[in-house]
């Protein structure tokens, strides 16, 4: 019967410790230890948006909207639907969950996850036109990234 790997042991057994099935993946651009803090704040969070993946598929969404080339304005559009996985359909809503595993996160991992996420807010401001009359249109015109002009083809 051939011999096991030491590692693989090791795992098997850390797993057997925390109870958890698999260790959780790592955010791409994030360290180890910050993907492990947002991994804890998602699994204990009661937040239907804030669930398991939701930081990943938040930062990956917010990139691919800031992330095309050109100089036209990108317009975010609204989810046609406010299920968990079409929610981030509306980059605005990935924006959302960003800041509220900001405000749950430790001290060091939010810093990391801050600087990664300031990063992408300047694109999104220089890629997107200020709404006048967002606190009109708007149900969270206090948050500035829903205070941009929306609604438009989003691609621009």
């Amino acid at each position: 019967m051939p011999r096991r790997r030491p590692g693989a042991l090791r795992a098997e057994q850390r797993d057997r410790r925390t109870g958890e099935a698999t260790p959780p993946d790592r955010i791409h651009g994030l360290s180890a230890r910050t993907s492990g803090a947002i991994d804890r704040v998602e699994r204990f969070s009661d937040d239907y948006h804030l669930h398991p993946g939701a930081t990943d598929r938040a930062l990956r969404r917010y990139r691919s909207f800031v992330g095309p080339p050109g100089r036209k304005p990108r317009y975010p559009r609204a989810a046609r639907c406010s299920c968990r996985g079409c929610s981030f359909d509306d980059v605005r809503h990935a924006r959302d969950v960003l800041a509220d595993v900001l405000r749950r996160l430790p001290a060091g991992a939010r810093g990391e996850l801050r600087r990664h996420v300031a990063r992408l807010d300047d694109a999104y401001r220089a890629r997107t036109l200020p709404d006048p009359f967002a606190g009109r249109r708007q149900w969270r015109s206090d948050l500035w990234w829903r205070r941009r002009l929306a609604d438009g083809p989003e691609g621009g």
